[in-house]
C-alpha cells in the first residue's frame, strides 16, 4: 500500500470528522504532528472541496458537503460570510443548510405562519419572534446590527441553530441572499469536467511495468489507440498513442516510448477550456487527475463537443451579462452578407453611461461566431480579438452590427467586424476563430 502524504492524511482526518465539529491550524498541526503551514494549506484545500467553511470570529468547522442538484441552497456558514454577520448563538448548526428564507416583516402570527424548520427568518429587533422561530426549528438573522436576549442565545444553544446578527438592513440582506443564490445558479449551468468525464472504473489505462504487447492487447480489445500510463501510486506518469508504439518490439517497457509529462486536466476544469486545450494542442483524449496527480478518468474530444452542443440548446436560469448581451443581437435582412442590430441597455454601459469595452467585445465575438457558423457545422474556439477603432455610444442607441469574412478554411476563420450607429462608424475589430470539426 503506498505510503500517504502528510497533505493527503490531513484530508482524510478532516473528512472522517464530525459534520459541525470546529478544527484549527493548531489543532490539525498537533494532532497529525505536521507543520502549521502543512496544516493550513490542506485546511484551504478542504475549503475547496466544500468540506470546511471558515468564518470570522467563529473559525473553520466541517460542514457537509453539498450534493450537485443542492448547489443553489446555502449553509447557514455561507449567510454569515455573505452578510458580514455575527453569530451570537447556535454555533453548532452553522453546518446546515437552509431551504428558504422568510422576512419577518408583518404581524408575528401572520409571520409565523410562514416560519417552517430549515428556514432563515430575516427579521429585526423582535425578541418574541426570535424565540418563536428557534421553537419552529428555523435560525434567524438579526438586521439593522440588533442583538437579542440572553433567553433566546441560550434557546439557540441549544437546539443547534444559529442566531446571526448583520449592520446591514432588511432589505439589503434579501438582495445579498438573493444574488449568492443566483450566482450558485449560475454555477451549476457551466459544465465542468466532472460533468462528463469516463470514470475511473470505465477508463482503460496502462501502468509503468507494462510493456509494448498490452498496448497492442488494449488496442485489440477497445479499439481506442490512446492511453494513460500510470504508477503503482495511481500518478499519472505519461500518454502512449499509436505514433509512440509504431516500430517498437512487444517487449520494449512502455516508459521508454509513453510521452512523458502529459497535458492534464481536474474535475474542476470547464469544458469550454478543455476545449480550447484540445484545439490548441491537437490532442484527441486528456486524462483527468485529482491534486495528488492520481487519474480519476479520462475525457475526449468526442465528449466536449457533445457537452458543448448540449450547454447551448439548454435554457439558461441564471443569466451573465454575457447572456444579455447576445439574447438582443438579433439578425437583419440584408441584400448582401449579413447584418445585426442590438439595442444599448443600461447593464450594458459603463459609469459615463456608454457602451462598456467588455460588451463591444462580446458584440465582435457573437455577431462573428454566429457568421461562422453559417459556414461551417460545428464549434469554434475564439483565438485572437484585436479592436482597432472604437468610438463611445450612449445608453438605448441601436448598434448595426456587419461581420464580413475574409478567410475560411478547413481550422480557421478570419473575419471584419464594423459596428454602426445613425450609418456612421462607431467600432471595428478583426477576430479570428479555431474551428472544431464535429
Amino acid at each position: 500500500m503506498p505510503t500517504k502524504t502528510k497533505h493527503e492524511q490531513i484530508i482524510e482526518y478532516i473528512t472522517d470528522l464530525e459534520v459541525g465539529e470546529k478544527i484549527s491550524v493548531r489543532s490539525i498541526a498537533k494532532a497529525l504532528l505536521v507543520s502549521e503551514g502543512t496544516a493550513y494549506r490542506a485546511i484551504k484545500e478542504a475549503e475547496n472541496q466544500g468540506l470546511v467553511s471558515t468564518i470570522e470570529r467563529v473559525g473553520t468547522i466541517r460542514i457537509e458537503k453539498k450534493k450537485k442538484e443542492n448547489i443553489e441552497k446555502l449553509t447557514f456558514a455561507e449567510i454569515v460570510n455573505i452578510v458580514d454577520g455575527q453569530v451570537l448563538g447556535g454555533r453548532q448548526g452553522l453546518y446546515k443548510t437552509l431551504n428558504r428564507f422568510v422576512i419577518g416583516a408583518m404581524k408575528l402570527d401572520a409571520m409565523m405562519r410562514y416560519v417552517e424548520a430549515g428556514n432563515l427568518l430575516i427579521v429585526g429587533n423582535r425578541y418574541q419572534g426570535h424565540r418563536l422561530a428557534l421553537e419552529a426549528g428555523a435560525a434567524v438573522l438579526i438586521t439593522g446590527g440588533f442583538d437579542t436576549s440572553e433567553e433566546v442565545i441560550q434557546l439557540a444553544d441549544e437546539l443547534d441553530l444559529p442566531i446571526i446578527s448583520t449592520s446591514y438592513d432588511t432589505f439589503t440582506v434579501a438582495t445579498m441572499i438573493n444574488r449568492a443564490i443566483y450566482d450558485q445558479l449560475i454555477k451549476k449551468e457551466i459544465v465542468l469536467v466532472d460533468d462528463i468525464l469516463i470514470p475511473l472504473q470505465d477508463t482503460f489505462y496502462m501502468t509503468t511495468q507494462n510493456n509494448v504487447e498490452k498496448w497492442h492487447e488494449l488496442n485489440e480489445k477497445t479499439g481506442h489507440s490512446r492511453y494513460p500510463v500510470i504508477d503503482a501510486q495511481m500518478k499519472i506518469q505519461g500518454m502512449v498513442a499509436a505514433k509512440d508504439v509504431l516500430g517498437a518490439t512487444k517487449q520494449t517497457p512502455i516508459e521508454k516510448v509513453m510521452t512523458r509529462n502529459p497535458i492534464t486536466v481536474n474535475e474542476h476544469t470547464t469544458v469550454a477550456a478543455v476545449a480550447h486545450v484540445m484545439v490548441w494542442e491537437g490532442i484527441e483524449l486528456l486524462p483527468v487527475i485529482d491534486e495528488q496527480r492520481r487519474l480519476l478518468g479520462i475525457i475526449s474530444r468526442q465528449d466536449v463537443l457533445k457537452a458543448l452542443q448540449m450547454v447551448q440548446r439548454q435554457p439558461h436560469v441564471g443569466e451573465t451579462i454575457e447572456d444579455i448581451v447576445t439574447s438582443r443581437i438579433e439578425e437583419k435582412a440584408v441584400e448582401e452578407g449579413y447584418m445585426f442590430e442590438c439595442e444599448v441597455s443600461p447593464q450594458m454601459t459603463n459609469q459615463l453611461g456608454t457602451i462598456s469595452y467588455g460588451v463591444m467585445t462580446t458584440l465582435v465575438t457573437e455577431s462573428g461566431s454566429r457568421v461562422l457558423r453559417k459556414y461551417k457545422k460545428g464549434d469554434l474556439v475564439v483565438e485572437n480579438i484585436t479592436i482597432y477603432f472604437i468610438k463611445p455610444v450612449q445608453i438605448e442607441s441601436m448598434i448595426m452590427i456587419r461581420p464580413k469574412i475574409l478567410e475560411i478554411g478547413r481550422k480557421h476563420g478570419k473575419i471584419d467586424v464594423e459596428l454602426y450607429f445613425n450609418g456612421e462608424i462607431v467600432g471595428k475589430a478583426l477576430m479570428m476563430a479555431q474551428l472544431i470539426e464535429p
